[in-house]
């Protein structure tokens, strides 16, 4: 009985784990969703621009010309990377959630067996 306690413990432990990574992961997503939204906003002004319009960029304190095509692709660069890194938490999340799943499983199984040994202890 004690074995089947450890070990339900040891399970419970390695669920919350994997509940606080999956958190954590969910967290860094929407913060990647955030920065592709605004860089999305970024890009819509961009079309809003006429071919005379300068773009600035701010570096520290300093605004700094910046010429046209190079904000753009530097814009669409963030934007690709932004979405290979929302797919790659995806599907690291969908890993996670079936680990969960997996490790509750394991929980139930722990706890349907100790219970079934439970009366049989009683009656020993």
């Amino acid at each position: 009985m004690a074995d089947a306690q450890a070990k339900l413990q040891s399970l419970s432990e390695e669920f919350t784990k994997l509940q606080q990574d999956l958190q954590e992961t969910v967290q860094s997503r929407q913060k990647l969703e955030a920065q592709k939204q605004e860089n999305l906003g970024v890009q819509k002004e961009f079309a809003k621009l006429k071919d005379s319009e300068t773009i600035y960029k701010l570096i520290g304190p300093v605004l700094l010309k910046q010429e046209r095509p190079d904000a753009e692709s530097t814009v669409n660069g963030r934007l690709e990377f932004i979405e290979k890194e929302i797919s790659r938490l995806e599907s690291h999340i969908k890993e996670m959630q079936g680990k969960m799943e997996k490790k509750k499983g394991e929980i139930i199984q722990v706890q349907s067996s100790a219970q079934a040994a439970g009366p049989q202890a009683v009656k020993a």
